[in-house]
């Protein structure tokens, strides 16, 4: 059927499956599905996440912050498989009502706090221990924008292009080409801000280029969506590039990287184990 032939209803409903990959597991309400109760390791904190360019924001810090000396930020990291809808259990939704990954509670202190959205943990993070964000208000708001910047943009990448170009159960020229070209307008922003600074914040490396790292790293590398990098023409974004290759070379964004995998290869694993995941990518 060509989608120019769809006229929607009056009102919606929700009477079959729609998403295609992802098709079993979407669904118009929220809530649990199932009582699910969320191990509990020895660490600090406990993250609940999949490999995912969102998931990795958060354990690229985490590692970042114990390359840099503070050990009060072991985590231990527990793996939420979403293709088998582990993000609908009862003990995950207590965290995140949301039921998306990632979910952290910190449990550093005399109560847990709950955490979710990347973009919060990241912003807790950062602040709990002083690290990867400005401490002067000009450079605080810089690195929060470029941080709110990624946020707003990842749905337009992730739910937007990569939907429609690799998991769509069919092809729609018009969603592909309006998001194509929106994801090239978000890298265009960002070459054009790295041509003038060498962060996104500035001089210094933050939480900002973390979090946007994860998705357009992954996407300029060609490791997202059917080699999407060929389509887009990401090699046209040089300063993109530079600042990719530059923060890929930090020993702790390669550990980050490999937390959770979406594989499912593993598992669960502390932040003791990751030696033995440090081989290049």
């Amino acid at each position: 059927m060509a989608d120019a032939e769809y006229t929607p209803p009056k009102v919606w409903t929700w009477d079959k499956e729609s998403g295609g990959r992802f098709a079993k597991i979407n669904r118009p309400i929220s809530g649990a599905t199932h009582d699910k109760e969320l191990p509990v390791g020895e660490h600090p904190f406990q993250l609940y996440s999949l490999g995912t360019p969102n998931g990795q924001k958060v354990t690229i810090l985490f590692e970042e912050l114990l390359e840099a000396g503070h050990s009060g930020a072991e985590y231990d990291a527990w793996l939420i498989n979403i293709g088998e809808g582990d993000q609908f259990g009862s003990g995950f939704v207590a965290i995140n009502p949301n039921s998306k990954i990632p979910a952290l509670v910190d449990r550093s202190g005399p109560e847990p706090i709950r955490l979710f959205e990347s973009g919060a943990m990241m912003l807790h993070l950062a602040e709990k221990f002083g690290a990867f964000i400005p401490t002067d208000a000009k450079g605080r708001a810089e690195c929060l924008s470029w941080l709110m910047w990624q946020m707003g943009s990842a749905p337009f990448i992730g739910g937007g292009f990569g939907h429609f170009y690799a998991y769509a159960p069919f092809k729609i020229e018009y969603a592909i080409d309006r998001y194509a070209m929106e994801t090239k307008r978000l890298f265009d922003v960002a070459d054009k801000r790295l041509g003038e600074a060498r962060f996104l914040a500035g001089d210094d490396y933050s939480i900002a280029d973390m979090a946007t790292y994860a998705w357009f790293g992954l996407l300029y590398r060609g490791f997202a969506y059917n080699d999407a990098a060929t389509f887009l023409s990401l090699d046209e974004y040089t300063n993109v590039g530079r600042w990719v290759e530059e923060i890929l070379a930090r020993p702790a964004v390669k550990r980050g990287q490999k937390v959770n995998v979406a594989t499912g290869l593993i598992e669960r694993h502390s932040a003791a184990d990751f030696d033995k995941l440090t081989e290049a990518q």
